[in-house]
């Protein structure tokens, strides 16, 4: 069953929560941030605003599924990450 758009930005917000608050994740929470992002991205409901915010969130998840250190690779992006948070709320 497909979610909608809503449904989406709201566990796109809960993975990304998570690796604020635990300063970890995992390759398989990665590549599902990167379908989300992708997914909202081609969706005409959300605004161009947003789609840019997606785009960065996107670059963010394949870096991540490809490193050697994931944790390493959040903490350089706290900052982002809350940005991203706010900009999604």
């Amino acid at each position: 069953m497909a979610i909608n758009h809503e449904h989406q930005l709201t566990v796109l917000k809960d993975i990304l929560s998570e690796h604020q608050l635990d300063r970890s994740g995992t390759v398989a929470e990665c590549e599902q941030i990167e379908r989300l992002a992708k997914s909202l991205m081609a969706n005409d409901a959300i605004h161009s605003e947003l789609k840019q915010t997606l785009s960065h969130i996107y670059t963010y998840s394949q870096t991540g599924k490809n490193t050697t250190d994931l944790s390493s690779h959040i903490d350089q992006h706290e900052q982002q990450l809350a940005e991203w948070m706010n900009q999604l709320t």
